[in-house]
């Protein structure tokens, strides 16, 4: 069965950077085709990923994060566990969910390194929609 709906997932902290890969996304992928749902941060994207792919509606489901060191939690460690559920959402779904889930090294809160990663999510973006396409259609030719 071939899709021609996908889902976004994307999370609310660092929203104006997070929500340049979605622009990205609907650069290849029409934004009709694409049905966006917002998650209070990166924890949360992996249990909402397997929920949709388990509604058979999606060809494939992105999931958009930045993680920053942010001082108080160990930032690496949430990163590793989301991307980790990501993982496991699609491997147990068999629906391909990708991440676009970021952690910096270095990241500041200033205009400089906010525009940086603004651009450098759109671009992540394309790459998830240009990964969903091509998956997709590898998949439909294993099916032929």
């Amino acid at each position: 069965m071939t899709h021609t709906r996908y889902a976004f997932i994307k999370a609310n902290w660092h929203a104006d950077i997070v929500d340049q890969a979605l622009k990205g996304f609907c650069e290849l992928i029409p934004a009709d085709q694409v049905d966006v749902f917002d998650v209070p941060g990166a924890f949360e994207m992996p249990l909402v990923a397997k929920d949709l792919a388990e509604t058979g509606r999606y060809g494939a489901i992105a999931c958009a994060a930045l993680v920053v060191d942010g001082g108080i939690y160990r930032h690496d460690f949430v990163a590793q566990a989301v991307v980790d559920g990501l993982m496991r959402a699609g491997m147990d779904t068999g629906v391909p969910v990708l991440s676009v889930s970021l952690t910096p090294h270095h990241f500041q809160e200033t205009e400089h390194h906010m525009a940086i990663y603004r651009e450098h999510f759109v671009q992540k973006g394309r790459e998830a929609a240009s990964a969903a396409l091509m998956i997709g259609k590898t998949r439909a030719a294993l099916a032929a």
